[in-house]
């Protein structure tokens, strides 16, 4: 008996709770080709994104009895190419969340890429 009212309350929690994942789905938009890739990313691991590394943090999904929403909070580092002679130099040009009801909510900001965010997985 209290074993099946454990396992309702963890599921009951589970449930009412955001889903956190292990993967999450990016889209990107090149703005010179105009040419748009998803990206799944595996939180805490490096992505390129033609010249960006993009690392996701988080990834959470609201409950299905919610308004749907996806939430992944991202860090994106610039690695423009070296020039003859020199390093490279890997400059982080944004890190929160993006919104997937909100793509210009809170954009990252770089001339040549447009990044948000599309699924937990």
């Amino acid at each position: 008996m209290i074993r099946t009212l454990v396992a309702a309350l963890v599921f009951f929690i589970a449930a009412v709770g955001p889903a956190h994942a292990q993967r999450a789905v990016i889209r990107g938009l090149d703005k010179i080709t105009g040419h748009a890739r998803d990206y799944t990313l595996t939180i805490g691991r490096a992505e390129r994104v033609g010249s960006l590394e993009v690392i996701a943090r988080a990834c959470t999904k609201s409950a299905p009895e919610e308004t749907p929403e996806v939430r992944i909070y991202v860090e994106v580092f610039d690695n423009p190419p070296a020039r003859e002679g020199e390093e490279a130099e890997r400059a982080e040009i944004f890190h929160g969340w993006l919104f997937a009801s909100s793509p210009g909510l809170n954009a990252v900001d770089h001339p040549t890429w447009d990044i948000w965010a599309i699924d937990c997985r």
